[in-house]
């Protein structure tokens, strides 16, 4: 038996031992939860935060930005013929490169020239083409044209590595005074691009032809002018090729009237020598007359007897 006396204090509470400890069994815990920081549970929530108002910024510009035009699709056809354009051009400058050169004597006498050309370029003429078959390995690759004109050879093989060409300025004194485009005075431009077009109609050119007809209707040239243009015409020309001959003899039916007091003697000349040209313009101006209507060409006498004067 214990018998260590027990001082107690009137009006002081006695203590639970057992809830005393469990109460502060209790605090230690629950104070180590609430105080004793979570290194997880903050910078977790932040990130959230952070991404989400990342994703928010990127969805906003996102929507604000116009979206880039869709590239046209391109067919595998389409994509295969420019990549086969592609290899014949370059197949092209290849054969140009390492072909053979060929000399070409153009014109006789003090004037003729000598010139070079690819054989290749040569080729695509019919009429060049049999001078070329007949080249063989141990022979001079020469040709001879002495009934051609300079000037329309060089601008024929100027057109084969251009496709286009240009005629040199006509030789006149006052030629550098007169401004672009001026009047064509001699007729001396015109007849240089007809060289051309009857050139290329004797090579086989057909894309020549076109090219210097074209040229030839942008000339603007003077009634002596076109008067020698169109006796060249139609004594260089055949009879069946109209594309060239209908629009000078529509030309002088036209404004002949008017344009002959000014060319008077060499319209004559020409009439009477170039009988072709004389009929065509005839019959296009009886062709108008006929068109004009049926009222005058009933008042037109059937008969052979000549009206009275």
């Amino acid at each position: 038996m214990d018998e260590t006396p027990t001082v107690e204090v009137s009006g002081t509470p006695k203590p639970d031992t057992q809830n005393t400890a469990n109460n502060a069994s209790n605090e230690v815990e629950m104070g180590g939860t609430q105080e004793t920081p979570n290194p997880q549970s903050e910078p977790t929530a932040k990130s959230e935060q952070t991404a989400t108002a990342t994703e928010d910024i990127i969805l906003i510009d996102a929507q604000n930005e116009p979206e880039p035009p869709t590239p046209a699709k391109k067919s595998g056809a389409f994509k295969f013929l420019e990549e086969m354009a592609l290899v014949n051009s370059f197949l092209t400058s290849i054969s140009f490169l390492t072909a053979p050169i060929v000399e070409i004597y153009v014109g006789q006498g003090e004037k003729q020239t000598k010139m070079t050309a690819h054989q290749t370029l040569l080729l695509d003429s019919s009429f060049l083409s049999e001078f070329v078959d007949k080249f063989d390995s141990s022979s001079e690759r020469r040709i001879d044209l002495p009934d051609e004109d300079v000037e329309a050879f060089g601008c024929f093989l100027q057109f084969g590595y251009t496709r286009d060409y240009t005629v040199s300025e006509p030789e006149t004194p006052t030629a550098s005074e007169e401004p672009e485009n001026a009047t064509d005075k001699s007729g001396e431009e015109l007849l240089r691009h007809a060289r051309i077009y009857t050139l290329a109609e004797k090579l086989g050119l057909p894309a020549l032809k076109s090219l210097a007809h074209t040229k030839i209707h942008r000339v603007d040239s003077t009634p002596r002018g076109e008067l020698s243009y169109a006796r060249y015409v139609y004594t260089h020309t055949s009879r069946e090729d109209t594309t060239i001959r209908r629009p000078v003899a529509s030309y002088w039916a036209t404004r002949g009237h008017l344009l002959r007091h000014e060319v008077q003697e060499a319209w004559d000349s020409m009439c009477l020598e170039v009988p072709e040209f004389t009929t065509d313009v005839l019959r296009i101006l009886m062709d108008r007359r006929e068109k004009a209507g049926p009222a005058e060409a009933e008042s037109t006498p059937r008969g052979r007897k000549r009206l009275r004067a």
